[in-house]
Parts: structure tokens; sequence; C-alpha cells
């Protein structure tokens, strides 16, 4: 719990100092300090100081997810643009349950964002272990197409892969 609260301190102070930019004001010093500590005893009063509440220390990971995550976008965009674009209109929507493989809600959650935001896909809807998908495309369907993001996002936000 110490490590969490550390870890929430910092990006409390980070995220004020940011919004408010005035360090030579003391009042406003002080206010900052105490908002940052009401936010710290209310998470501790509500029991919920972890991984989940405070995931700052992951952000590395998460950070090279996203990098990864753009080049599929710019890859996906081509494909998509591609298929509108052609004077036969090649497009062919489908729909396809694909495995979820992250276990917790929040990796589930950044994987279904991570359909979404790429083009020519929509996370239509969650189940426990498996996200329903409408696919622009018939060759962006296929479930194998869609584990390596899912491992990915995994992996982004702390889970373990079997990989």
């Amino acid at each position: 719990m110490l490590k969490y609260s550390g870890i929430l301190i910092l990006a409390l102070v980070a995220y004020w100092l940011s919004l408010s930019g005035y360090l030579d004001k003391p009042m406003l010093l002080i206010l900052g300090a105490v908002s940052i500590a009401l936010v710290l005893g209310l998470v501790h009063r509500m029991k919920i100081f972890d991984e989940e509440t405070v995931p700052y220390y992951k952000v590395p990971k998460t950070l090279l997810y996203l990098v990864w995550l753009f080049k599929e976008i710019v890859k996906a965009n081509v494909e998509v643009v591609k298929a509108v674009m052609s004077p036969d209109l090649e497009v062919s929507p489908t729909m396809v349950k694909i495995p979820a493989s992250p276990n917790t809600e929040i990796g589930k959650t950044v994987f279904a964002n991570s359909i979404t935001l790429t083009p020519g896909t929509v996370s239509v809807k969650i189940d426990e272990d498996e996200i329903l998908v409408h696919a622009l495309l018939t060759e962006m369907s296929h479930p194998d197409g869609f584990k390596e993001m899912g491992e990915r996002s995994a992996r982004s936000i702390g889970e373990e892969t079997e990989s």
C-alpha cells in the first residue's frame, strides 16, 4: 500500500502543478496539499489502493503498447481507404467473436478500446471470455489477427500472458 500511495502522491502533485502553474503563492500550494491529502484519505477509506487504482508504474509498458497500436492503426487505415476508394467498393462487413485474452476488467477494456480505435473494426459487446467485433472487411475479422493485440494489451497493463 505504501508503494501505491507514494506513486499516487507523485502523480497528483504533478497533475496539480501542471494545472495550477503557481509555485510562488503559498496559499495555493497549501490548498493543493490539502486537496491531495483529501484524495489520499478518500482512496484509503474506500480501500481501493491497488494496481488498478494506481497504475502509474506501468507507464513504460503502456507507452510501448501505444506506439505499437499507432502503427497498427496506420496499417488498418491504409487497408480501409484502399477498400473504400476502390471502384468496386470492396467492403464486406462481418461480425466475429474474438477471445478476450486479458483476464481483468481493465485488460478487457483496453483490448476492446484498441479494437475500436483501429479503423474498420468496432467492439460491439464484451462478454466474460469474448468480444463481439464488427469488421468492415472480411480480412480484418480473423480471430488470429487480434491475438497479438490481445496479448500486447494485457502486457501493457501488467497482466502475464502465456506466450
